[in-house]
């Protein structure tokens, strides 16, 4: 024989504990976790908790620790102590050591407060954050690559000033020396845009069917397709410097 049950035991609904009314079943696929049993302090609590709280990444951590030590530089440079900018600023010396420490964030409302106190602009204090390494190229004086190119002849030398690294040149700037002159110079054709920037001595230039007098200061600039070069030393020594931009052809 059956279980007998009353209808008023089966219309009775079951008893549910605090934190778990109005719960619905998960959805299919849907992934569940246990809630955990709220005691009394952190149902006090929670409202005054912001509602997503992760932790800080890596980055801003940096950005925190950069600021600080803004901050404190500054600090130290006009001899403030921690008690002066907190009283200027009206937060804590404690927050105010934090701050400095890269323990704490702050609102910008409160970044343009020590801004101010410091005597300066709120972005001076984000001015070095994130900046590149860098990796510049530097040749000192006579250490230039000496090269040679087509119709390089005695008295007449090149010194390439800096190395594109990779299969394609974007430039090349060469530090070109003259002292001989009863030499002829071939022309010399190549892709690209030359600018020339005369240092020393004195020399007719020539470019397509025009010649130029180049003195020290003077500039010249041109295409590099069309035939170029020099065409009388009138004072040596001639030195000069020539920037070639390749843009983008190639040289051959």
């Amino acid at each position: 024989m059956g279980k007998v049950v009353s209808i008023e035991s089966a219309l009775r609904k079951p008893r549910v504990s605090a934190g778990q009314e109005h719960e619905s079943p998960p959805a299919q696929g849907q992934i569940t976790f246990p809630r955990r049993p709220m005691n009394s302090r952190s149902r006090a609590t929670q409202s005054l908790e912001p509602a997503d709280v992760t932790s800080p990444s890596q980055d801003s951590m940096s950005l925190e620790r950069h600021i600080g030590n803004v901050i404190r530089d500054l600090r130290l440079q006009q001899r403030l102590t921690i008690a002066d900018v907190s009283s200027q600023v009206q937060i804590s010396r404690g927050m105010i050591s934090k701050i400095e420490n890269g323990q704490a964030s702050t609102s910008l409302e409160t970044l343009m407060k020590l801004a101010a106190v410091l005597g300066v602009s709120m972005a001076h204090l984000f001015r070095d954050f994130d900046r590149p390494d860098g990796g510049a190229q530097l040749v000192k004086n006579e250490e230039g690559m000496e090269v040679v190119r087509r119709g390089t002849k005695r008295g007449h030398t090149y010194k390439l000033l800096a190395y594109d690294k990779g299969p394609k040149k974007t430039f090349e700037p060469f530090l070109i020396t003259m002292d001989d002159s009863s030499e002829i110079f071939q022309s010399f054709e190549h892709p690209g845009t030359e600018f020339i920037y005369m240092l020393e001595g004195r020399m007719e230039y020539r470019h397509g069917q025009h010649t130029y007098l180049i003195e020290p200061g003077d500039a010249l600039t041109f295409r590099g397709e069309i035939p170029h070069g020099p065409e009388k030393l009138l004072e040596v020594p001639i030195r000069f410097l020539s920037v070639i931009v390749y843009g983008d052809s190639q040289p051959a």
